[in-house]
């Protein structure tokens, strides 16, 4: 496959993912088209063009296609009316990594059902459930503590770790609508909840895994990483794992991300125990945890994709020693931002700050990253936790 630039190239998903994505496209010449739910979104504060839509709609979505005529589209986010991207690629429009591949990983039933039972990869124990006394019943059978989830969510909205029987109502009510009234933390329009084994690991780590459309299957270092919510507060680079354990978590990638075929980066998450490579979780699209590679590589992330996308050679990536990152959380909600403390967090040595520019706040919304660099790992999440915590967000 062969690309010539530039390339007009349409975002699905106009966050602060996107938009460090639309900075790296932009920089190599392309036109970037930021399409997001609402206006202002982060992306579309450096996109050439931006168009608010629901991307659950698929009269919308041809709307904005035939407008803007994209050469890529690029989704971002987990609610896409997804059967609308397989026809755009039946029309000749290149889907990122593909339509059949952002249609399995956009919901957790069908990426882990491809990873355990076509694939033979080991993941957690899991089931499903429709409604209340389904999950009771699925919770019982796979015992506590266990995790539940929607299938389509990002960033953790709607997980919650349920210790024992009493804490699964608490758990349906967080993770699906409620008396028939939509709620947010599931995505897009699926009525189901994951069940998963609660895995005892050592360490959670996210495998940035470079697919290309004419040369190998390359990796960055290993990114660990920490939820709480089950959403990421910091994230570390290299991971501190055995090589082994590279090496099997590696394999893995390779095997799941060549069955969904295409080119771009994956975000493969795993749990290590002390005896176990467990496959978690798959993005097919930059990560969450890896905005670490902003300070952490000669090529981070979003540059690394867009090669990927562009069929543009990656020589060789460089880990720049050990590096971490810290979100920026709000604390309440806020329709006018403002951020103090930015001076005192990047008078330390080897620190930086990205602001996101949302347009708004609410309680536990990540509006910033902190990223540092230190003589060990310890070090760098020290720093990067610092900085992060002199940031003051002001409404």
């Amino acid at each position: 496959m062969s690309i010539k630039l530039p390339q007009k190239l349409m975002l699905l998903g106009s966050g602060e993912l996107g938009k460090e994505f639309a900075i790296a496209a932009q920089r190599l010449g392309n036109y970037v088209i930021a399409v997001d739910r609402y206006a202002n979104a982060p992306a579309m504060q450096v996109a050439d063009a931006y168009e608010v839509i629901s991307m659950l709609s698929a009269d919308d979505l041809e709307a904005v296609v035939t407008k803007h005529q994209p050469n890529i589209i690029i989704p971002e986010i987990e609610a896409i009316r997804t059967e609308k991207l397989i026809e755009f690629e039946q029309r000749g429009i290149t889907v990122i990594p593909t339509a059949t591949a952002t249609n399995y990983t956009m919901n957790r039933d069908r990426i882990r059902e491809l990873a355990h039972q076509q694939l033979g990869i080991r993941t957690a124990k899991y089931g499903y459930a429709t409604t209340l006394e389904e999950l009771i019943t699925v919770s019982n059978e796979i015992g506590f503590s266990n995790v539940v989830k929607p299938v389509m969510s990002s960033s953790g909205k709607g997980q919650s770790v349920v210790q024992d029987k009493t804490e699964v109502e608490k758990a349906w009510n967080y993770a699906m609508p409620a008396a028939g009234v939509a709620i947010a933390n599931s995505r897009g329009d699926s009525q189901k909840v994951i069940v998963e084994e609660f895995i005892n690991f050592e360490i959670e780590i996210t495998l940035l895994t470079i697919k290309q459309w004419n040369a190998p299957t390359i990796f960055c270092f290993p990114i660990g990483h920490r939820q709480e919510r089950g959403d990421y507060q910091e994230s570390w680079q290299p991971a501190l794992i055995s090589e082994d354990k590279i090496l099997k978590a590696q394999e893995m990638a390779i095997k799941v991300t060549d069955a969904l075929g295409g080119a771009g980066i994956f975000g493969v998450e795993f749990f290590i125990t002390k005896d176990e490579v467990i496959f978690s979780e798959l993005s097919p699209r930059p990560h969450d945890t890896g905005m670490v590679t902003l300070i952490s590589q000669n090529l981070n992330e979003f540059e690394l994709h867009l090669r990927a996308i562009l069929d543009l050679p990656i020589p060789h990536i460089e880990q720049l020693g050990a590096s971490a990152s810290a979100v920026i959380l709000a604390s309440e909600k806020s329709d006018s931002i403002s951020f103090g403390g930015v001076a005192d967090a990047l008078s330390e040595k080897d620190v930086d700050i990205r602001l996101f520019g949302k347009p708004n706040a609410h309680p536990y919304r990540r509006m910033g990253v902190a990223l540092a660099k230190g003589v060990n790992v310890q070090e760098a999440r020290e720093k990067a936790t610092r900085a992060a915590s002199k940031i003051t967000i002001n409404s």
